[in-house]
């Protein structure tokens, strides 16, 4: 006969739904991601192969190999993730629609539930707040910029104004300062809502006092995709003042 503890056992472990991130090799905000999720969802996170390079389109377009993404989000497998993030945005644009979508393919097909990538949920993010004229902020080269624009036109948005850093690299090390600067500058009359591109850029905190400064909703790309996987998960994220996590997906106020 088994001996009774003399110990009061609380309950538990608690069993929280699961997102495996696939993580570019240089990704550096971990931390900032799970900030959307707080203590509703656990993520777990694979990088990429090393692949040293500057932050441009080449870098986007070894980031953009379905097969490699695939293989990483495999790596994660063993913990049984309710659905996938790829965390890199410009990997998710550099080749366009269909570009994005071989990505979400290539992980259905190794059997693995649902993948979110970054371009993709900004689209879906903008649909929901029923924005269709937009202005671009990004850390990244004109080149890269330029590429980014072109998805969301694809998309049927209007990209009415565009600013970037023109960075190569560190784009983890921006200050607040500088990125809200660039948002600001990005801002235009006819744009619906500002996009912030890139997840290696930190933006958590700026975002509702800059949607408070701006009038306007301001997307960034780590909100959007943490907002959609946790939508998907019938999760609520957490993000006070940040106007996209009072909507669902549909479109309905959360």
């Amino acid at each position: 006969m088994q001996e009774t503890l003399a110990l009061t056992v609380p309950p538990g472990p608690v069993v929280l739904s699961k997102i495996g991130v696939v993580a570019p090799y240089d990704m550096a905000l971990d931390h900032e991601m799970g900030r959307w999720a707080e203590d509703r969802a656990d993520l777990y996170f694979a990088r990429s192969p090393f692949e040293p390079s500057e932050v441009n389109l080449v870098q986007a377009e070894l980031l953009a190999r379905p097969e490699m993404v695939a293989d990483t989000a495999l790596r994660i497998s063993a913990v049984s993730p309710d659905c996938y993030i790829y965390a890199c945005t410009s990997a998710s644009f550099v080749h366009g629609r269909t570009g994005e979508r071989e990505l979400a393919a290539a992980v259905h097909q190794r059997g693995l539930p649902k993948l979110f990538t970054v371009s993709s949920t900004i689209v879906a993010a903008l649909s929901a707040l029923k924005a269709g004229t937009v202005a671009v902020a990004g850390p990244y080269t004109a080149a890269v910029t330029q590429r980014f624009t072109e998805y969301l036109g694809e998309a049927g948005l209007e990209v009415c104004r565009a600013s970037m850093l023109g960075l190569s690299g560190e784009i983890c090390k921006v200050p607040y300062t500088h990125t809200a600067e660039l948002v600001a500058s990005a801002d235009h009359p006819d744009a619906e809502a500002v996009v912030v591109a890139c997840t290696n850029l930190p933006t958590y905190h700026l975002i509702a006092p800059l949607e408070e400064y701006l009038g306007k909703p301001v997307i960034t790309a780590n909100q959007a995709v943490m907002w959609a996987a946790l939508d998907y998960l019938a999760l609520a994220p957490v993000g006070p003042g940040q106007r996209l996590l009072s909507v669902r997906a549909d479109g309905t106020a959360r």
